[in-house]
């Protein structure tokens, strides 16, 4: 955390008059370690009462309506649900949002789009993965799901479209190796081959929902461990981060958390003996997921989770591939040859994916 600089200081008091914050600023803080939104924290005298102020990067979310409305309905029909089981301390579980004094959800100063939210206090999110954290975050997001899978009205929007849908991903890297804009298709060549080898089977969830038999759930669409906060006994409070949570299919939230927690070695390892699919990981976190969601899971989706780690892990894939293909122009790179090098990272898991996955279907089996 650091303070705000003197030359942003009255452009960002500027802001929080906007929104009806109760009480008088006290100081403003440079606040988390988030790569897409500026975070800030907003402390007041004589109250212990914080604020979380945020400008939303909307050359990602570029419909921040849509994103505010969904993060609205999501916390309201959590909140609704928390009261109804009887909870108690709902304030802390949930995200409050802090409406601008026009009542919207979010302030737009002609440039740039701010959003506030009440300071969950004495909390906190870990950064390692232990089995122990796997099965937490398995029992969160599962829960977080189930809580939503009645929620009222018209499906949620997408806040940022097709992200997570294979056939669309997996056009734009036909487009990169038919373009070469590069020159490099011929040194991954063999890798192409592979992908191609795995398309139609990485399809089909898309053909199972417009078919009728795979429905689409809330998902958060960043399921990590950081994602969640805990209080200072370790339980967990919430999901936090909502900005991607938007319909898609459960297997892809479960199978992106596989896709890095999972993963023994890191995602652009250069030494591809270290990269190896973690079972204690998966079972840990299977357990804790099934937990919370077997309750409105169909027996389809439940028998499609171990296909989730396989498909987020050849999604990613395919856009690694696509961006060394394109010349490396959406991934920030610290070499030449780093997209190819995590390109190679994740089909090794993915190989590892492959090699566990009949043990991965008879552990669900075992456990419904």
């Amino acid at each position: 955390m650091h303070l705000a600089t003197n030359k942003s200081m009255k452009q960002l008091y500027k802001i929080i008059k906007e929104f009806k914050l109760i009480g008088t600023v006290n100081k403003i803080i440079s606040f988390g370690e988030g790569m897409i939104n500026s975070t800030y924290l907003v402390t007041l005298k004589d109250t212990t009462t914080q604020y979380v102020l945020q400008k939303i990067n909307h050359n990602i979310f570029q419909d921040v309506e849509k994103l505010q409305s969904n993060i609205k309905r999501i916390t309201d029909h959590i909140r609704h649900k928390l009261t109804e089981a009887g909870e108690t301390d709902i304030e802390r579980k949930t995200l409050t949002l802090i409406p601008a004094l026009d009542e919207k959800l979010y302030y737009f100063d002609g440039n740039n789009y701010w959003r506030m939210s009440l300071m969950i206090l004495d909390s906190k999110t870990y950064e390692a993965v232990t089995p122990e954290y796997a099965f937490y975050a398995g029992k969160a997001f599962g829960n977080f799901q189930s809580m939503l899978a009645d929620i009222p009205g018209k499906p949620l929007g997408e806040t940022i479209p097709n992200f997570h849908n294979m056939e669309f991903r997996l056009q734009q890297f036909r487009d990169a190796v038919k373009q070469n804009i590069a020159g490099r298709l011929e040194e991954v060549a063999e890798m192409v081959i592979e992908i191609e080898k795995r398309a139609n089977e990485m399809c089909q969830c898309q053909d199972l929902y417009r078919v009728g038999k795979l429905p689409k759930r809330i998902n958060h669409c960043d399921t990590k461990v950081n994602n969640m906060l805990f209080d200072t006994n370790g339980k967990v409070l919430c999901v936090i981060d909502l900005d991607t949570a938007m319909p898609g299919f459960v297997m892809s939230d479960f199978g992106d958390f596989m896709r890095t927690a999972g993963n023994t070695g890191k995602e652009d390892d250069t030494n591809l003996d270290n990269v190896s699919f973690n079972m204690e990981i998966f079972r840990a976190y299977t357990r804790g997921y099934l937990e919370s969601a077997k309750i409105f899971l169909t027996p389809l989706e439940i028998s499609l989770l171990p296909f989730g780690a396989k498909l987020m892990t050849y999604m990613q894939l395919t856009r690694f591939l696509a961006d060394y293909l394109n010349g490396d122009t959406y991934y920030k790179i610290n070499s030449p040859l780093h997209n190819l090098q995590r390109s190679k990272a994740q089909f090794k898991l993915l190989q590892s994916i492959e090699a566990n996955y009949q043990e991965m279907q008879r552990f669900i089996t075992s456990i419904i």
